[in-house]
């Protein structure tokens, strides 16, 4: 039987290219396409694929934000991120929020059709150079925690707290959804047992994390 896959990016060419290196395997089949989260969720409930090839970066709500929408509406589909980011902590939030594989964009034609077939056996994927990332980033994560209680996320979203940002913003600048950033923001108060915004600013000063670019 041929792996039954939905291929979800907000560009067409984009669609048209995977359908057509997809299509041209044996045991791999794309029954529909969808330009964003709405669609793509809609044909998943419609279709129930083995497989999403799903984009990070589209308008309206993000890839990652509807990955739990879509294994509700059918729970047996993998979902593997196609993305054009290659910083360890999308590839981890996609795998927290229930992604089977994370390839990107730049990957070759053979690398993204094995990653489909991984996926659909039930095996997890991720660029060997990604993962070894991952290893080190959680191994820099560990070590840092002994010293310092917040994650290099947690980090990101404090600065951008303390520089005035909205939740909204911040969401929209790191491709999270608004409940992520407050869930975030609650764990950045609870760590370091503090209560305001201003209390926020001063630590932030503090550790001289104002002062980062970016």
């Amino acid at each position: 039987m041929s792996i039954r896959t939905i291929v979800v990016d907000d560009h067409a060419v984009v669609r048209t290219g995977l359908r057509l290196l997809l299509d041209a395997e044996e045991d791999i089949e794309v029954v529909a396409e969808a330009g964003d989260a709405r669609e793509a969720v809609f044909e998943a409930r419609a279709q129930k694929p083995d497989v999403i090839l799903l984009d990070v970066v589209m308008p309206g709500r993000s890839g990652l934000e509807a990955i739990p929408d879509l294994l509700k509406e059918s729970p047996e589909s993998k979902i593997l991120v196609l993305s054009m980011q290659d910083d360890a902590a999308y590839v981890r939030e996609a795998f927290a929020s229930g992604a089977s594989g994370y390839v990107l964009k730049e990957a070759a034609d053979a690398e993204v059709v094995g990653a489909v077939r991984e996926v659909a056996q039930g095996g997890r994927y991720v660029h060997p150079v990604l993962g070894a990332r991952l290893v080190a980033a959680d191994a820099d994560e560990r070590a840092r925690a002994e010293e310092d209680p917040l994650s290099e996320r947690e980090h990101e979203i404090l600065r951008l707290l303390a520089l005035g940002h909205t939740n909204q913003e911040i969401a929209g600048e790191l491709y999270l959804s608004v409940r992520t950033v407050e869930t975030h923001r609650a764990h950045i108060m609870q760590k370091l047992r503090i209560s305001t915004r201003a209390e926020l600013v001063r630590y932030a000063l503090a550790h001289g994390m104002l002062d980062e670019p970016g």
